[in-house]
């Protein structure tokens, strides 16, 4: 099966809202180390399911990507690393057709 891939930070897997996906540990972990300023932000977004899509109940807009991610001399990082959702813990390059190593990990499985 070879080695784990090792992330481009490319940000192409955050380009989509994955607080949408936070759970109810993130929430409690966020609440128990005070993380107002995270638990702030994805309150104030507002976002609602449409279909297949998340939009913003107040504006409907589409979000773009993470609130939390940002670019880095050419490299997407993430704000709450730390403490960022288990979606994103789980997260494993390749793993999806978001990321451009995919088929990478395809071949490898085959």
């Amino acid at each position: 099966m070879g080695e784990a891939l090792s992330c481009l930070q490319c940000g192409k897997c955050c380009f989509v809202d994955l607080t949408a996906y936070a759970q109810e540990i993130d929430f409690k972990r966020w609440n128990a180390e005070s993380r107002q300023d995270i638990l702030s932000v994805i309150e104030h977004r507002h976002l609602v399911w449409s279909g297949d899509r998340l939009i913003s109940a107040d504006t409907g807009s589409v979000p773009l990507e993470c609130p939390f991610l940002f670019g880095d001399d050419g490299r997407w990082r993430c704000s709450i690393y730390e403490t960022r959702p288990l979606v994103c813990r789980e997260y494993e390059p390749g793993s999806s057709e978001l990321c451009p190593q995919f088929n990478i990990k395809k071949q490898r499985i085959k």
